[in-house]
């Protein structure tokens, strides 16, 4: 089983070194070694900074790619409009288990991270930086760069930065998960979104960006566009910082020119020469399957067009030996665990897809597999934050990169193959507790669940209730007759009928493999001995 990563795990590079210069010389730059390396940085004004990072096409590094020269543009624009100062905020929470990038900046290289979030600050008038961070040796390195270069957050100070410190947790790097808890509530999202370009911490104007963002201005300013555009692709310039864990022999962090094969990176990490697939951009990400795998180069488009995600820089190969189904299954888990519990598609779906995917595995057939996809359906587009999009994302993508494996288990008696756990999860890969599922509510379906078109009148409860079977079509009514009810899901379906108010629901079982006789009324038929604990669910 693949234990968890190190926060500092082996950094590695491809060609000569910007993130990473100066690596070979010493474990932390502090000021003194990173003026040597970097050499000083003169300011730019705002519209130049936002001129560079436009001509350097800077995206977000973070997950989600947004150009930076926009974010740039529209908190000054908004700065100016409302006559306010801006703030600057670095987002180093990196906390999924396969990520370290960011982590490695901030521990080794911390005072790039600052040149860059400086020159914003320094260009748009801002008088507040915030450092975000998780992990008590990124406190440590941060804590102690400011020190280095005599910021504090002093009343009298020009520029008031500090660090804040959050739990780690998968929402806590949302930024509107990091910006309430900077204004002093909890590191969690606060239900509704708002573009933090416009209102951020304290409602003012906020330029925030992960931690590589700011370090990528850096190294730009200081080289210029043209020089910086000599590496990589000419659409795509510069670095990519990646950290490669999965099925490989020396996981690390690796800085590579875009444009580099992603079976080179893949062969030095030492990953399994013909891996059955590779998850990229880390648990909010796509897999790729083996065919794929030889075409892709490292870029965020290259990827896009061959149905993976560059999303947060995290590649992780599986070997030939694993069942991904099962590895998929302990990071939905784990992506589970995570839920902030604040809204129902995360709270509730979340775990159902955990389960559902973990039905198919113990023979659950088609119905556990219809199940899981329309989970996944109903959570995209209704949370809080991007969590359970992007978990939906990668659940779904799953089903589609292991068609094969899906077909044995779905219909067949599984893949034959172990579960090695490659995938690293926290605490020394240990998959999570607390998500319901396993044991008696697993395995093949023995409800079937039935819609009187003669009595429905499309109060759209059902969809509510029981949205791994119904949902609603144009016209508001279910968009099936009839459906098996997944094992885990078969309290629910007990609820739904009961509480349909044209009683427009029936539930029909197989008992011990002879099909129990038709009912035509609305209450549930169970077998014996589950009736009171389905019911009092």
């Amino acid at each position: 089983m693949n234990e968890a990563l190190p926060d500092v795990p082996e950094v590695r590079v491809v060609g000569l070194p910007q993130l990473t210069s100066g690596f070979d010389l010493v474990e932390r730059l502090d000021l003194p070694m990173h003026l040597k390396v970097h050499g000083p940085l003169e300011p730019l004004g705002g519209e130049q900074l936002a001129q560079l990072s436009e001509r350097i096409n800077l995206k977000g590094r973070g997950g989600a790619g947004f150009p930076f020269h926009k974010k740039l543009r529209s908190v000054a624009e908004t700065a100016i409009k409302r006559g306010v100062r801006p703030v600057v905020v670095v987002n180093g929470s990196e906390d999924e288990p396969a990520c370290r990038k960011d982590t490695v900046l901030i521990n080794r290289a911390p005072h790039l991270i600052l040149d860059g979030a400086l020159l914003c600050a320094e260009a748009m008038g801002a008088r507040t930086l915030v450092i975000g961070v998780t992990r008590e040796s990124t406190q440590r390195s941060m804590e102690a760069a400011l020190a280095e270069r005599g910021l504090s957050n002093g009343r009298r100070s020009a520029l008031r930065a500090r660090v804040q410190r959050n739990p780690v947790r998968m929402v806590t790097g949302a930024a509107a998960s990091l910006i309430r808890s900077i204004d002093g509530g909890p590191a969690l999202p606060p239900g509704r979104k708002v573009s933090a370009s416009r209102s951020g911490v304290g409602g003012a104007p906020t330029l925030l960006s992960n931690a590589e963002t700011f370090a990528q201005l850096a190294i730009a300013a200081r080289i210029g566009p043209e020089r910086y555009g000599n590496t990589g692709l000419y659409d795509e310039p510069g670095t990519v910082m990646l950290t490669v864990s999965g099925a490989v022999a020396r996981p690390m962090v690796i800085e590579v020119p875009t444009g580099v094969p992603l079976r080179y990176v893949l062969q030095l990490a030492g990953a399994p020469p013909v891996p059955q697939g590779v998850l990229t951009g880390g648990y909010h990400g796509k897999w790729i399957d083996a065919a794929t795998v030889g075409e892709a180069i490292v870029s965020r488009n290259s990827l896009q067009q061959v149905g993976g995600s560059l999303g947060a820089g995290a590649i992780l190969p599986i070997g030939q030996d694993t069942c991904p189904l099962g590895e998929s299954l302990r990071v939905a888990q784990w992506l589970a665990e995570e839920s902030a519990g604040q809204c129902g598609p995360c709270y509730l779906g979340l775990p159902a897809a955990a389960r559902g995917l973990e039905d198919i595995l113990n023979g659950g057939g088609p119905a556990a597999l219809e199940a899981v996809k329309q989970v996944a359906r109903n959570v995209k587009r209704r949370g809080a934050c991007s969590h359970p999009d992007g978990s939906a994302m990668f659940l779904e993508s799953t089903l589609k990169a292991f068609t094969d494996d899906l077909a044995a288990h779905v219909l067949g008696n599984g893949c034959g193959r172990r579960v090695e756990g490659v995938l690293p999860l926290f605490e020394g890969g240990r998959a999570p507790t607390g998500v319901p599922g396993g044991g008696e509510e697993n395995g093949p379906s023995r409800q079937k669940i039935y819609v009187d078109w003669t009595l429905c009148r499309g109060h759209g409860l059902c969809a509510d209730i029981l949205p791994e079977v119904f949902q609603l079509g144009a016209d508001g009514f279910p968009t099936i007759a009839q459906a098996e009810v997944p094992r885990f899901a078969e309290a629910k379906a007990v609820r739904a009928v009961r509480r349909c108010p044209a009683l427009a629901l029936r539930i029909e079982e197989e008992a011990r493999g002879q099909a129990a006789p038709s009912s035509r009324t609305n209450l549930p038929v169970l077998s014996p001995g589950r009736g009171r604990r389905a019911l009092g669910r």
